[in-house]
């Protein structure tokens, strides 16, 4: 959601797709990282190795990505979010 939010309407459905190109494909290099490790070091190596990699990239996103969704204060509150009203 957060790279459609910031697509420009032209372009989003390209910038979505180059989004799920990456992630998808993260996905697939980590299967065969994570399959190479175990086979070179055990399961708990590759286990290991794969969370210090995605937690890596948790904080990476956690400080360089900025939250598009707007402030609630500024969209009426909490009570505006719920679907009812």
């Amino acid at each position: 959601a957060a790279i459609s939010d910031v697509a420009h309407p032209d372009w989003r459905a390209s910038a979505v797709g180059v989004y799920r190109l990456w992630r998808d494909g993260g996905y697939a290099l980590g299967a065969l990282l994570a399959g190479a490790l175990a086979d070179l070091f055990g399961a708990g190596w590759a286990i290991g190795v794969v969370a210090a990699i995605t937690f890596g990239s948790g904080i990476v996103v956690a400080l360089e990505m900025q939250e598009t969704l707007a402030s609630r204060r500024s969209s009426g509150g909490e009570d505006s979010l719920h679907p009812l009203n």
